[in-house]
């Protein structure tokens, strides 16, 4: 039996559009939001709602807050899965709900900000050709969103770890875990002319490998990639904080919700956490790359 049939996923969407009587969008959103949901318990040998309980939908939602989802969108997936739990108890299928103190973002601390796909065009285009280290800029930019690493992770980035002509970057993460991300065609083409001519002519020798370097030739820190991102987000008029980490929810977030599955998105962003990571191991580096290319805004 599929997943779908195992958790009645065709007669919550008719219960949705002939019953509930929702609207097109919003039955879709709540197809979507299940069917992250079933995934998750697919991926935890869960096979059906009866055996989902109040502790796995928590930890699903936290896995969504981790990845960087929105508070407005995890608030409608909570909203989706008390509706399906409701339809489940009127249909019999369910004696109890297991829905009923789910946590919704309002309670949690403030969630990092997440920038709209006309936000991070704005910022990613915000460097001028006339300026001297733009395409710098432009590649820390286009690599923080493209590829969702850490502030960490982008600085360590070292021309040795880009695989431009397979379209991947190697990262060291925490506690000394590589993993290879993909990069889409933007990434590419900004990093690729940034090394050929800016980074090019910064290079004195004490560059110890790094891709990302200041205006003296020597590793960009931290604090210089914080200094960029603020500096771009600010010309291209974004109200909101962000920081070099948004970019890094933006990635997930923006993936998530164009549709991708969150085991692959885990695996991208190198998550350790040990309550999730288990079911989020041995994707392949294919699925990977197709992933990414099918729902990244700018792959």
């Amino acid at each position: 039996m599929t997943t779908t049939a195992r958790f009645h996923l065709e007669a919550f969407r008719d219960y949705l559009a002939l019953e509930a009587g929702h609207r097109p969008a919003t039955i879709e959103s709540y197809t979507r939001d299940l069917k992250r949901l079933t995934e998750y318990a697919d991926l935890r040998h869960i096979r059906d709602p009866k055996s989902l309980t109040r502790h796995h939908l928590r930890d699903f939602i936290f896995a969504l807050k981790d990845l960087g989802l929105g508070g407005a969108t995890i608030r409608r997936q909570i909203s989706a899965i008390h509706t399906y739990c409701g339809f489940l108890l009127a249909e019999g299928f369910l004696s109890t709900d297991p829905s009923d103190r789910l946590e919704t973002p309002r309670r949690w601390r403030k969630l990092p900000e997440v920038l709209s796909l006309d936000e991070i065009e704005a910022m990613l285009s915000s460097p001028g050709a006339e300026e001297p280290m733009a395409w710098r800029d432009r590649s820390l930019l286009e690599l923080g969103y493209g590829a969702g690493l850490r502030v960490s992770e982008l600085t360590g980035v070292t021309v040795s770890d880009l695989v431009l002509s397979e379209g991947l970057v190697r990262v060291i993460g925490k506690g000394g875990k590589e993993r290879l991300v993909p990069v889409g065609r933007q990434v590419i083409a900004a990093v690729s002319v940034y090394l050929n001519t800016t980074r090019a002519s910064l290079d004195r020798g004490q560059t110890e490998g790094r891709m990302l370097l200041n205006a003296r030739g020597t590793p960009l820190s931290r604090v210089g990639a914080w200094t960029i991102v603020k500096k771009h987000a600010t010309r291209a008029g974004i109200q909101k904080t962000v920081s070099p980490h948004t970019l890094r929810h933006t990635f997930a977030t923006h993936l998530l919700e164009g549709g991708a599955d969150l085991r692959a998105v885990q695996e991208m962003l190198g998550h350790a956490d040990l309550s999730t990571t288990q079911i989020y191991t041995h994707v392949d580096r294919e699925y990977l790359r197709s992933v990414h290319a099918k729902f990244h805004p700018r792959a």
